[in-house]
């Protein structure tokens, strides 16, 4: 009696390559861009972080009910200049920096990101980013923060 031999032929094994080859160039384009949605995110994250800042400042500010303050001392001790009356922290390193969990201008010098501190706003880009629409602003005037809408913006 002749034994059955079992496994895979030449032929199916090349079809099973050719495939998973399709396959890989099919999906390979989609991850091209990690980098344009990394960059997006992490700017969409830094204006989370400035949102929740300023929130907590004005919560604090408010808690203390002293509302000709020009500084507010939050739970940790840090120090936050603040509008009188608004309680918005200040566009400037010991406003919104402070804020920040003292965030300092420089490169890199915010949680990785790059910050920039001025009388009006604060800026805050992500790292290696060309673009300078990709960026998470904070204007001390209204307590607004703005960021992209799309990943457009965020490209190389």
């Amino acid at each position: 009696m002749k034994a059955r031999q079992t496994g895979f032929t030449l032929v199916e094994l090349v079809v099973v390559i050719v495939i998973l080859g399709i396959l890989a160039a099919t999906a390979l384009p989609r991850f091209i861009n990690v980098s344009t949605d990394a960059r997006f995110a992490a700017v969409q994250g830094a204006a989370g972080g400035l949102r929740s800042a300023v929130a907590a400042v004005q919560g604090r500010y408010f808690a203390t009910g002293n509302l000709a303050a020009v500084s507010v001392t939050m739970a940790d001790g840090t120090v936050v200049a603040v509008t009188a009356g608004t309680g918005l922290p200040a566009s400037l390193v010991g406003g919104i920096g402070n804020a920040m969990n003292n965030c300092v201008a420089g490169a890199a010098a915010c949680q990785g990101m790059t910050a920039v501190f001025g009388a009006a706003t604060a800026t805050l880009t992500p790292p290696n980013t060309l673009s300078a629409a990709c960026v998470a602003t904070y204007t001390a005037a209204t307590g607004a923060v703005t960021a992209p809408a799309t990943n457009g913006s965020c490209t190389s």
